[in-house]
């Protein structure tokens, strides 16, 4: 039996077990320990982080609701109350889209653009210390192109 019925299925080795379930600790608690730390050092949950990060690198400091949503990796409801909390601080704005009245785009405010250059060295700092130093001497390179080939579809 196998999953393309081309090649037998064979058990993970010791090595493959460890890592495979590692893996799922990892996805779960890694983000939780970046948020407590976001959360503790600039009162600003990760996920908020990562709307004003997402915003500040498209063009016009601008995109439509469902793009940041996937670009966040949540959903257009956990975007919705992402994006209204960051309105009511004054970070970003929510506007019509000009290209769909249906729309609307998310748009980085000059507070909201502060407000990520002011939280990015603790989010960098949270990076290094959960993450990064446990991969010191690592091929950090080949280590990106691995992950990276895991997002990919087959």
């Amino acid at each position: 039996m196998s999953s393309a019925g081309t090649e037998p299925l064979r058990p993970l080795n010791a090595e493959e077990e460890a890592l495979a379930r590692a893996l799922p600790q990892v996805m779960s608690v890694l983000p939780r320990m970046i948020d407590a730390d976001m959360v503790a050092d600039q009162q600003l949950p990760l996920t908020e982080y990562t709307a004003l990060r997402v915003l500040s690198e498209t063009p016009g400091r601008r995109m439509r609701m469902s793009e940041l949503a996937a670009a966040c990796q949540l959903s257009l409801s956990g975007m919705t109350r992402t994006v209204i909390r960051l309105e009511t601080l004054g970070l970003v704005e929510r506007v019509r889209s000009e290209e769909d009245a249906r729309g609307w785009n998310a748009v980085l405010t000059d507070a909201g653009f502060a407000r990520l250059e002011e939280s990015w060295p603790s989010h960098l700092a949270a990076v290094r210390r959960r993450f990064l130093d446990h991969f010191e001497g690592m091929d950090l390179v080949a280590l990106a192109r691995a992950f990276e080939r895991v997002g990919t579809v087959r």
